[in-house]
């Protein structure tokens, strides 16, 4: 009831509520993919990946709580930049003292660390604190094709 400036005149509302439904995080199933990198670009690898791991594919998918599926990376270090993106391509790296800022291109990182250029691109995909950092967990990159998930029986995943 919502009464008016008019007094001995009322005015009845209907109110109509819906609940919102939350899905336990320990209760939702959870399925292995797997990606072969092997060609690809790196921006479409780490986009699907992100949806994935994020769990942007299911019904279920609240923005704060952690409902994405295992992601399994294989071949990594052969995954494709466009362009001139593999010698002008730069990834900052800053230890915290003076005139500590160490600068690699894509090239030197990848020949260093096979994975992390495409491990950079996902985590820059997801959320940038706590629940990004544990969904980042559920990401699994091997620059071979060699992977210790076969038990898990993943799914292929097309890019």
């Amino acid at each position: 009831r919502c009464k008016l400036n008019n007094p001995g005149k009322t005015l009845f509302v209907k109110v109509y509520t819906m609940k919102t439904i939350f899905v336990n995080e320990s209760a939702q199933p959870r399925k292995w993919y797997i990606i072969d990198a092997e060609g690809k670009s790196l921006g479409r690898v780490a986009a699907k990946a992100a949806y994935v791991l994020r769990g942007k594919n299911k019904p279920s998918y609240a923005v704060n709580q952690e409902m994405g599926d295992f992601v399994v990376i294989i071949n990594a270090d052969k995954v494709a930049v466009t362009g001139n993106k593999a010698k002008d391509k730069l990834y900052h790296n800053y230890t915290g003292f003076v005139g500590g800022l160490k600068t690699f291109t894509y090239e030197k990182l990848n020949e260093r660390h096979p994975g992390d250029p495409l491990k950079i691109a996902i985590a820059g995909m997801l959320p940038h604190g706590r629940l990004g950092r544990k969904i980042m967990d559920n990401c699994k990159i091997y620059a071979g094709a060699e992977h210790p998930y076969a038990a898990q029986n993943p799914q292929a995943l097309e890019v």
